[in-house]
């Protein structure tokens, strides 16, 4: 009966065996991490979607307070609940 020699548990090869992931998932984060790099420098090459779009708190003008006025909209004289 012919035996296989297995490297010793206490040997740096088993040691790494036991401590690294498997191959697969290695090659998995890599693959997931390219595509997300990818998919940045697209859309960073690209620009922004909305550029006039700003967050919550910025008024047209560039001051924080975002009144909320209906004169200053994009719509002035559009007055809600006038009845016309």
């Amino acid at each position: 009966m012919a035996h296989t020699r297995q490297p010793a548990s206490g040997t740096l090869a088993g040691l790494l065996r036991r401590v690294l992931p498997p191959p697969a998932l290695c090659g998995f984060l890599v693959l997931l991490v390219l595509v997300f790099a990818v998919s940045y420098a697209v859309g960073r090459s690209v620009g922004p979607v909305a550029p006039g779009m700003h967050g919550p708190g910025i008024t047209q003008d560039g001051h924080e307070g975002g009144g909320t006025d209906v004169e200053d909209d994009d719509m002035g004289g559009m007055n809600h609940g006038s009845g016309h």
